[in-house]
């Protein structure tokens, strides 16, 4: 049976007809998880929930504990990972408000934990990362969106940096060449852990503001938390039509 793992904001754990059931701390070999993972179930399907940096949001990104994330949820029998991921738009599809399944990821981090294996490497432990995000989750995905009547772009290149400042205008402009549409500051090692947990895993990104350096306007943190705000409830309607898909 499969199990929908959904990594993000505490407030995705607050939908009508959610109840939780169950709160899980998990003990892993790799430290503790962000947070205990919420169990519970939408329109009677079970689903589980973690946020990413905490449920206060305290956790930045370079500090995540990435692999006890992932190793916790694999633990309780999640078999498919949504990320939901807040980003900076580069390219001009991208713009704030807009919302997109991210078929490519650049991984510009440093100094995070990447592997499970670290400690203990065989020559087998190597993956095949060619397509970052499993192809049957982004599709679900996709089709979650259209049973919902919503707009999503189909494919986008994730910048991953390391945070937890904002980028640079010279940094964006490096980016773009690079060919990355979409900049954000969570999604390695998640990724790649995920795909050595053997777990399905995609993500749904929302931009919430312009990158830096693509509009005079100076970046505000009300103006991204406005911009979140007015997305997070069509976030909602695409997660509860995967759940219901999966």
């Amino acid at each position: 049976m499969r199990l929908l793992g959904i990594i993000g904001g505490s407030g995705l754990a607050q939908y009508p007809g959610l109840e939780i059931t169950e709160q899980k701390q998990v003990e892993t070999p790799y430290g503790e998880p962000s947070a205990a993972i919420k169990m519970g179930t939408l329109n009677g399907k079970k689903v589980a929930f973690l946020p990413r940096h905490g449920d206060r949001h305290s956790i930045p990104p370079h500090r995540i504990n990435y692999r006890a994330n992932i190793h916790a949820l694999k633990v309780i029998g999640v078999t498919d990972i949504l990320a939901v991921a807040a980003v900076g738009g580069i390219t001009d599809k991208y713009a704030p408000g807009v919302l997109s399944v991210p078929d490519q990821i650049i991984d510009y981090t440093h100094s995070r934990e990447q592997s499970f294996f670290s400690e203990r490497f065989r020559a087998d432990n190597h993956i095949d990362f060619t397509w970052p995000y499993d192809a049957e989750l982004r599709q679900t995905l996709l089709s979650a969106a259209t049973d919902a009547g919503l707009s999503v772009n189909d494919g986008a290149t994730y910048a991953a940096v390391q945070g937890p400042r904002l980028e640079t205008a010279a940094e964006i402009r490096r980016l773009e060449r690079d060919g990355c549409d979409l900049v954000g500051m969570t999604g390695m090692p998640e990724a790649c852990l995920a795909r050595e947990a053997e777990l399905r895993y995609a993500t749904l990104a929302i931009v919430a503001n312009w990158a830096a350096g693509k509009t005079e306007n100076v970046l505000t943190m009300t103006e991204i938390q406005q911009t979140l705000a007015n997305g997070i409830d069509d976030v909602k309607s695409i997660i509860a039509h995967v759940i219901e898909r999966i």
